[in-house]
């Protein structure tokens, strides 16, 4: 029977909505993650009875076809970029972006990948690296006899050296832009590459037009709301749930026929 097809499409379907929830619920602390959500489209129609096909020598049309759908697919998992919440940690070396724009990694490979996770560290020669050690472009580095480690709003990286009365300028973060945000590709440690998808990264200072600014001693949190995530889940459930009792029906409605036999 179709419905049983239809049935297993849904069921697939709402397997994939459970794998995506449950990424972002696992995520729900990791800095800067940004949410997905798994979006669906009906599958292809068997016209049985075409829309608007003539009835009569009159002219008569049909009002209202006859069609069988063929179930659903998963068609993306696009991931919401939205502004997660600021949180402050008292540590120098963490910075969040308030606004567009991602911190630019130099990877091992010579690629460059984009970031919002702003806790970065200072290296054995001081200069500025993520969590794995990658180093921040443009590439800056703090000298070991430095003070007073600043980065101000528009990115720029100042310290006092040694005896010196007044900041030295260390370098300038930038940032980059993307005309598509979502189709940046995710490749985990919370990296993301451009694709053509995405278009070609714009980079300026922070602060210039259109792009957010740096908060120093700050971290941006996750964009993951528990309440959603959990209400989803429990649709995701439910419609799971449902799928399967089709397949049930379908089943005990073949049995029925076959005994008729």
């Amino acid at each position: 029977m179709k419905a049983l097809r239809i049935a297993a499409s849904g069921m697939m379907a709402q397997e994939m909505n459970v794998n995506v929830i449950s990424n972002n619920i696992a995520n729900m602390r990791t800095t800067g993650y940004k949410r997905q959500r798994a979006d669906f489209q009906d599958l292809f129609y068997q016209n049985l009875r075409r829309v608007g096909s003539q009835t009569s020598d009159a002219g008569t049309l049909v009002p209202a076809g006859v069609s069988v759908g063929s179930g659903v697919r998963t068609v993306a998992t696009p991931r919401i970029m939205s502004q997660g919440d600021i949180e402050q940690t008292d540590k120098e070396t963490d910075v969040a972006v308030r606004g567009e724009g991602y911190y630019q990694i130099l990877m091992p490979d010579g690629r460059t990948a984009y970031t919002r996770d702003g806790s970065f560290e200072l290296d054995a020669t001081g200069t500025i690296v993520s969590q794995d050690g990658y180093a921040l472009q443009p590439n800056i580095t703090v000298p070991q006899n430095a003070r007073d480690f600043t980065i101000s709003q528009n990115g720029t990286v100042q310290a006092i050296i040694g005896n010196a009365s007044t900041a030295t300028v260390l370098g300038q973060i930038q940032l980059a832009r993307f005309v598509n945000k979502t189709g940046l590709e995710a490749i985990g440690d919370n990296l993301f590459l451009e694709t053509d998808a995405s278009g070609p990264a714009q980079v300026a200072n922070p602060g210039d037009e259109g792009y957010g600014t740096l908060l120093q001693n700050h971290l941006e949190s996750a964009n993951v709301v528990a309440v959603s995530e959990l209400s989803s889940l429990i649709s995701a459930q439910r419609a799971y749930e449902m799928n399967s009792r089709i397949i049930k029906a379908a089943d005990e409605m073949a049995q029925a026929t076959s005994n008729l036999r």
